[in-house]
């Protein structure tokens, strides 16, 4: 097998003149299209209807470009969009793509797999049952993808069903319980549980620990790979697992780091020195072009302090506090590499140490190019 990364430029949601052009010039086969990841112009929050314009308009173009219904393709691809690009972030999205071909070399190549839950209600979200089927999507995806070990999984991106509170009443009024009747707060409670469900799946959290009632209150429990999103354009977890594997070829290479906190440039300067990078501080920009996708998970601390020092995030109540640490961490990564077009994502519950996060990089191996 042999995966392909391929980012465009999103000049807005409704914009996939991009991939249009890479499907029109044959850079792009549209049959071999697994998933599409990226960054909108929403605000990230329940009312952020620019993930289902994005993913709308992309189903149309490959089935428009594939003989299939845009239902169809909307089955088979999971489009994992999350919106808010403060800052220096650039909108954008990135196209996986999986083809046939004969493996050469004894090296592990770029493997993607991906997967859906059974649908979700809002008396699911941050409950057992959404922590559980994750774990056996991420399973799934990984055995889809032939990465034989959990060592060899770098990026679990899921996203997961937001609600509104039209939805959560309805589930009151059957008589059912939620988490909270908050609509925000409901997103915050899927992503914790999507989150220990990635654990679970991997072995990082104990199955007898990855239970509802650590949901957002355990914060030691924590996937050092997971990235959650959560819309209402979504009622399911899509689950994409990237990594390594023996079965792929290609020059595609990735790996992941952990970032202590919100300034934790000393995570990703030695995963760059691994991955074949120079030494400089920023990335040159015939380096940065081996660089073909990076996502970035980040949170506000809880503990309202940055080494040692306080922040505002938490008590600003004109600015949801993932919109700060978005443009905050997202310069700081650019900055690294010279490029804007990151997925920078808030909200890490259980994604990492509280206050801190993941990056992850896609690159061409040291020669490829």
């Amino acid at each position: 097998m042999l995966a392909g990364v391929h980012r465009f430029s999103l000049p807005d949601p409704g914009n996939v003149s991009g991939l249009a052009g890479a499907i029109k010039d044959g850079r792009v086969d549209p049959n071999t299209i697994v998933a599409v990841i990226g960054k909108t112009h929403g605000n990230g929050l329940v009312n952020d209807y620019t993930r289902g314009y994005l993913a709308q308009s992309l189903a149309f173009l490959i089935a428009e470009t594939t003989g299939l219904s845009p239902d169809a393709v909307r089955q088979r691809v999971p489009f994992i969009f999350s919106g808010g690009v403060e800052g220096v972030l650039c909108p954008h999205y990135t196209v996986f793509t999986a083809s046939r071909s004969e493996k050469t070399g004894p090296s592990k190549g770029l493997a993607v797999g991906v997967t859906f839950t059974p649908d979700f209600e809002p008396e699911d979200i941050g409950r057992q049952r959404q922590i559980d089927l994750t774990a056996a999507a991420v399973r799934q995806a990984m055995a889809s993808a032939k990465i034989s070990a959990v060592e060899d999984v770098h990026f679990v991106q899921v996203k997961g069903p937001a609600f509104t509170q039209t939805d959560i009443v309805a589930s009151l009024a059957r008589g059912e319980t939620v988490a909270t009747d908050n609509p925000g707060k409901l997103m915050a409670y899927g992503r914790a549980a999507s989150a220990l469900g990635v654990g679970k799946g991997l072995g990082e959290i104990p199955a007898e620990k990855a239970v509802a009632d650590a949901v957002l209150r355990d914060f030691n429990l924590f996937s050092n790979v997971a990235s959650i999103s959560a819309g209402v354009e979504v009622r399911c977890n899509e689950v994409v697992v990237i990594g390594l594997s023996q079965a792929w070829g290609g020059d595609l290479t990735i790996s992941h780091a952990p970032m202590a906190d919100a300034l934790d440039l000393s995570a990703v300067h030695p995963m760059l020195r691994s991955l074949g990078f120079s030494e400089a501080h920023q990335l040159a920009a015939g380096e940065s072009e081996r660089v073909k996708a990076c996502f970035v998970k980040c949170e506000a601390s809880r503990s309202g302090v940055i080494r040692g020092r306080p922040h505002t995030m938490l008590n600003d109540g004109d600015m949801d506090q993932q919109r700060h640490i978005r443009g905050a961490v997202g310069a700081i990564v650019a900055s690294i590499l010279g490029d804007t077009a990151l997925f920078v994502s808030g909200g890490a519950e259980h994604q990492g140490p509280d206050g801190g996060g993941l990056v992850s990089l896609i690159v061409e191996q040291s020669g490829a190019v």
